[in-house]
């Protein structure tokens, strides 16, 4: 795919922060789908947007809640997919009021759902390093309009993190994926 973003943090932490400078982007009624392997990094992702937010409580997984809202510039909610038998089951958690919310949306596992959600979101691919996995490859892809009216500014605001575009590439911070 193009027109998005990739990044790479050396450590848990650098993830978290990473996250916490994209979330200086989000709007009301954004959504972010996150993917990833088990331990790719998604909840550490959320914690550090939560901290971008300005969110104070601690973050942790929804996995057996399914959905936890935290209150901050925007709030926050925060759901883990992972456990559902069925696509349609994510209707059932009032997903739909969560996205009318005036929130931002964060869905770990969110690929697994995306049939049945709104064509306009930014997916956050997370990849660990097989040789040293505190280290995070992160692609950035935009999907609608809504992110991908914001792919300068998200090349911009995660420089820091952002890989070397390929020689010939596009736009300085802006890799193609």
């Amino acid at each position: 795919m193009s027109g998005g973003v990739r990044a790479r943090t050396e450590s848990v932490d650098a993830t978290r922060d990473l996250a916490a400078a994209l979330a200086e982007l989000a709007r009301p009624g954004d959504l972010i789908l996150l993917v990833g392997d088990l331990g790719a990094g998604k909840t550490a992702f959320c914690q550090g947007f939560g901290r971008g937010l300005g969110v104070d409580e601690q973050i942790t997984s929804p996995t057996f809640a399914l959905v936890q809202t935290y209150t901050g510039r925007l709030d926050l909610n925060h759901l883990d997919v992972y456990r559902l038998g069925q696509v349609n089951e994510a209707l059932d958690l009032g997903l739909n009021e969560l996205l009318d919310d005036g929130g931002v949306t964060l869905i770990e596992w969110g690929d697994t759902i995306a049939g049945v959600l709104p064509p306009d979101f930014l997916e956050v691919h997370l990849t660990a390093s097989i040789d040293t996995p505190e280290v995070r490859e992160v692609e950035l892809l935009p999907v609608g309009s809504r992110w991908s009216a914001r792919v300068r500014a998200i090349g911009t605001a995660l420089a820091a993190w952002v890989a070397e575009p390929p020689s010939g590439g596009t736009a300085p911070g802006v890799g193609a994926c």
